[in-house]
């Protein structure tokens, strides 16, 4: 065995060794091969050459998973809003009240481009209210009129 080991690290040599080796080089390494056919040297360079650091091709590293929530917010002229979650397909909560300050909040929280239109249309809804309870109060002060009249 001992033989084998040391024509096996002659063929190593021949391998890294510059072009133009001496003659006992290349006898010794002839002479390694079992069948006496093709050095292991020229054996190797007809194969491709295999990967050997990094991760192998068609990894199944763990990749990143992505959950996707669907939320919707609606809301009506009158300041009215409701929130509904999915999953996929699997509703997970359907039309839930929500308060016009938690949805201006929310979308503040979320990003500025959100929130800017979001405080626009709570603003119209607003104003909408506000003309509302001016028209309802101004009913009442003609309601009291009214029945201090009968009285």
């Amino acid at each position: 065995m001992t033989a084998e080991t040391e024509s096996t690290s002659t063929t190593a040599s021949t391998d890294t060794a510059p072009t133009g080796g001496s003659a006992p080089d290349t006898a010794a390494s002839a002479a390694a091969t079992p069948e006496g056919g093709a050095a292991p040297a020229e054996a190797t360079a007809a194969e491709p050459e295999k990967r050997k650091r990094g991760r192998p091709k068609g990894s199944t590293a763990r990749t990143t998973r992505v959950v996707e929530l669907t939320l919707t917010v609606s809301g009506t002229a009158d300041g009215e809003w409701q929130a509904e979650l999915k999953r996929g397909t699997t509703w997970l909560a359907r039309a839930l009240p929500v308060s016009a300050g938690a949805v201006q909040k929310a979308a503040a929280e979320l990003h500025a481009e959100i929130a800017g239109p979001i405080e626009e249309v709570i603003g119209e809804a607003r104003a909408t209210r506000e003309a509302k309870v001016a028209e309802l109060e101004a009913q009442l002060e003609q309601a009291r009129k009214a029945l201090a009249e009968l009285d």
